[in-house]
């Protein structure tokens, strides 16, 4: 194995355990709760295979709902934004994208901003329809997924400077 693969694992793990020990219990304001762990997601190499991704995603959620007892809504919206992460990356990086030269640590802050903005917001939205799923409470869905995702899009951008390692 190489370094890179262990780091991938040592990331999955300490996103997990830091979001089901920690992040899990913060209701700031009552309801809002940072869901970091999709940082996985985020910086997932470019070149990974497929079907290999949506399944760890997939895992990655899954991990979550079973600390949680949510009942699968962390695994199908993670789902989604590994299936939706090449389009988000497409629209934030264009050509760079396309040519697989991306690296989040190297691009400017307004696209890796929009980057984690798309996939975000794409994650909380899924996340809470499939929580509260009722079309009757649109709006609270809205409120939730809006403010959650401010809160995520903030820690997430706080975590990607702190922890930004400067060869990737």
């Amino acid at each position: 194995m190489n370094k890179d693969i262990i780091l991938h694992i040592i990331r999955f793990v300490i996103l997990v355990l830091v979001q089901v020990l920690i992040l899990n219990h913060v209701n700031f304001l009552g309801f809002l709760n940072p869901y970091i762990y999709i940082i996985f997601i985020l910086l997932a190499p470019i070149n990974i295979n497929r079907g290999l991704f949506l399944a760890l995603s997939f895992l990655l959620g899954l991990c979550i709902d079973m600390f949680g007892d949510s009942g699968g809504i962390h695994a199908a919206a993670c789902t989604i934004i590994a299936f939706f992460r090449p389009v988000a990356l497409r629209s934030a990086f264009g050509l760079s994208y396309e040519f697989q030269t991306v690296k989040l640590s190297n691009v400017r802050f307004g696209e890796r901003l929009a980057y984690v903005v798309l996939l975000v917001l794409t994650h909380h939205i899924v996340l809470f329809s499939l929580e509260i799923f009722n079309f009757s409470h649109i709006l609270l869905i809205i409120k939730k997924a809006l403010f959650t995702s401010i809160f995520t899009i903030v820690i997430t951008m706080l975590v990607l400077v702190l922890f930004r390692r400067s060869d990737s």
